[in-house]
């Protein structure tokens, strides 16, 4: 995706990112991936022995990494989870496409032939230049065909199926105080910027984007041949007053705030101008309930939509379809896109070639469908297996971690090991895989072939609304370099593509691994009790299962923590968003915390480990950590992520929790006053 615009459901799983078919048993072999060679535990080159551990751990370990790996030219970050995700698609899924169309012989509506021929579209150049915008003309003339308010709200209905943004949207999800059944959202939405600081702030920087955006507008309504007057400021108005009205995202992490269930036909008294019934019937939406996201937004909106004029409106759909198809068109118009999105707006300074980005396309759209022959291909059950021994023994931990708690009364922890008890988990791949075939997929057909695999997943998701959560939904795919918690069906997800050096390490000692993998599962089992997770209980449900005098003793520490990262200035003028990244923040402390002690425990009876490379267990855990999210950013795309993103940047994932942990203190022989180490009564222990 060219952005994020899309509706923000505010009971999706907190993820750790850069750090998000038929029934039946899947058919699995043994790694054909057998002989790549073995991957160093850590290459002790990386090190820059020009900085002390102790004052500044991240360019002591990964210094000499950072200056030998810059950001390629292709890309706005870089590190462990870009290079193993370019490792996933440009190789292994590389290998899978190519192997698939060099056969003559699909048959349609298998996947290999959607996989084949999806690929062959997007590198169909010479047939997106000659259909040009064509492709979307039934959608355009539409748009030019509304002459009233209730016209606008059937045609953006119609748009919100292939994944069009409005100024709201719907989305099914588990009912979170009823997780076994699944209701409809709604959200706000429909800001190409992301998120209304974009909107709001008056820095040089951010000032700029909005300058550039506006012009950006005019340049893509002029290649498409659009008549209308100075586009770009009047996009750029409408969605400056619904960032005005909308919530920030740190509002929308409270659970509670945007849960207010209500019956559809209240819509209508919210925002009674808007045809809701239109709307909602455009995308075959039948339903007597609803989860509204905030009240006060819809009849706001509803006011702006009164006063702004219906061409307005009109030059709104058209752009918010323009854009949201913008890859998919002529080279000039996708050369423009990229300009912006990704030049302007993440510092990237050139595209990835044809081929590579066909490759992404292809997973963005059948990414389950790869993922079935991804997974048999190179995710061996080895893994499964030991992924599994090492969840469980983080399961252990944490229950021991709880009894010691000295700020957590006996009642909330029982309730507190009940929840930790129903943890599930899912490692690798699905035990069943959806059935992709009615999607049809024709080669020379690229915006087609996007709007019907769209519509494949609109009708996937509407069709879940009043029946029972199907909890072996998986919500990322097996290659995909991340993993989950949901706190709806209180699961944690481990994709096979998360599965590999340098997260896990089948050549590694336990030290690193643990630094890596294991910290990563303990961050993904901390997010069930970090400030958002800890609200739902065992089974899922939004429910209170605190005393008040545990909830205030915790709601403390994490005041106390977001304080401690809002203090911390990635650029110049340019802190920590500490409220905004405080569950991701809470995890990662919580990982450390499980995994250090989980390694400690796997000791027991056998004797602590000999120093490797001259460097103790203790040490070599840190490092483990390091390695996971050494990295270099663009200053475009860490101004971005501080605005946006509920992950604090790799750099103070590394830096930032260190402090807090006495064990780092000790394995390293820092001493009072290094600036890796905080005073007693100013360091956090949440878990």
């Amino acid at each position: 995706m060219n952005k994020s615009n899309a509706v923000k459901l505010p009971l999706m799983a907190a993820m750790v990112a850069m750090v998000a078919c038929n029934s039946g048993n899947s058919t699995h072999q043994e790694s054909a991936d057998s002989t790549t060679a073995k991957v160093p535990a850590f290459n002790m080159s990386d090190i820059d022995t020009a900085y002390k551990a102790c004052d500044d751990f991240d360019n002591y370990a990964n210094g000499n990494w950072k200056k030998n790996n810059p950001i390629p030219s292709t890309e706005s970050r870089w590190g462990a989870f870009n290079v193993l995700d370019k490792e996933n698609k440009e190789v292994r899924l590389k290998s899978i496409i190519a192997d698939l169309s060099s056969k003559t012989d699909l048959k349609k509506g298998t996947e290999e032939q959607q996989i084949a021929d999806y690929y062959a579209s997007f590198l169909d150049t010479a047939t997106v230049d000659k259909l040009g915008i064509s492709p979307l003309q039934p959608y355009l003339d539409k748009i030019d065909d509304v002459k009233s308010l209730a016209d606008w709200a059937s045609v953006t209905g119609e748009l919100q199926k292939i994944g069009v943004s409005s100024f709201t949207g719907f989305g099914a999800e588990a009912d979170a105080k009823n997780s076994k059944v699944n209701v409809l959202y709604q959200g706000q939405s429909g800001l190409s910027l992301g998120e209304k600081s974009y909107y709001e702030r008056q820095d040089s920087a951010t000032k700029n984007v909005r300058s550039e955006f506006v012009g950006h507008v005019d340049k893509m309504f002029s290649l498409a041949g659009f008549k209308e007057a100075n586009p770009g400021k009047t996009i750029l108005d409408f969605e400056t007053k619904l960032a005005n009205v909308q919530l920030t995202n740190v509002e929308l992490r409270d659970p509670q705030k945007t849960y207010n269930r209500a019956a559809f036909s209240e819509l209508k008294k919210l925002a009674p101008d808007f045809d809701w019934d239109n709307f909602a019937g455009k995308q075959d939406i039948k339903t007597d309930t609803i989860i509204i996201q905030n009240k006060p937004y819809l009849t706001k909106a509803n006011a702006i939509l009164k006063a702004t004029p219906i061409e307005t409106l009109k030059t709104y759909s058209k752009w918010q379809l323009l854009t949201h198809f913008a890859s998919y068109l002529p080279a000039a118009l996708d050369n423009e896109n990229f300009r912006f999105y990704g030049t302007i707006m993440t510092g990237r300074k050139a595209q990835k070639t044809r081929p590579e980005r066909a490759i992404r396309s292809t997973d963005a759209q059948l990414g389950m469908p790869l993922g079935k022959l991804f997974a048999k291909k190179y995710f061996p059950e080895s893994s499964k297996k030991k992924v599994s021994e090492m969840i469980e023994n983080v399961r252990k931990v944490y229950g021991e971690r709880i009894d010691k708690l000295a700020w957590m009364s006996d009642s909330t922890k029982q309730m507190a090991h009940k929840k930790l008890a129903s943890f599930t988990y899912k490692i690798g791949y699905p035990d069943k895989w959806k059935d992709y075939s009615s999607i049809n997929i024709d080669k020379g057909k690229l915006i087609e072939n996007v709007i019907a695999a769209s519509l494949y997943e609109h009708k996937d998701n509407i069709d879940k609304i009043g029946k029972p959560v199907d909890k072996s939904k998986w919500e990322m795919t097996p290659q995909t370099v991340n993993a989950y918690y949901n706190p709806l069906n209180n699961e944690v997800v481990f994709p096979a593509g998360i599965l590999q050096p340098p997260f896990y390490n089948p050549d590694a000692d336990d030290a690193i691994n643990y630094g890596g993998i294991i910290a990563v599962i303990g961050h993904e089992f901390t997010h069930g009790f970090d400030d958002q997770g800890s609200q739902f209980d065992a089974d899922g449900n939004l429910k209170n299962w605190w005393t008040n005098a545990d909830r205030a003793n915790f709601d403390k520490l994490t005041q106390k923590y977001i304080k401690y990262f809002s203090g911390l200035e990635a650029l110049p003028g340019f802190k920590i968003n500490g409220a905004l990244t405080i569950g991701e923040n809470v995890a990662d402390l919580g990982g450390l915390t499980l995994a250090y002690h989980a390694l400690e425990k796997s000791f027991e009876g056998k004797g602590e480990p000999k120093p490797i490379d001259g460097l103790t267990w203790q040490q070599r855990f840190f490092l483990g950590w390091a390695q996971v999210w050494h990295g270099n950013i663009t200053d475009a795309a860490l101004r971005q992520q501080i605005q946006t993103d509920p992950h604090s940047p790799a750099r103070f994932r590394i830096n930032g929790p260190l402090p807090h942990l006495a064990e780092f203190e000790k394995a390293w022989g820092c001493t009072p006053g290094s600036k890796m180490v905080l005073p007693e009564a100013e360091r956090v222990v949440i878990w």
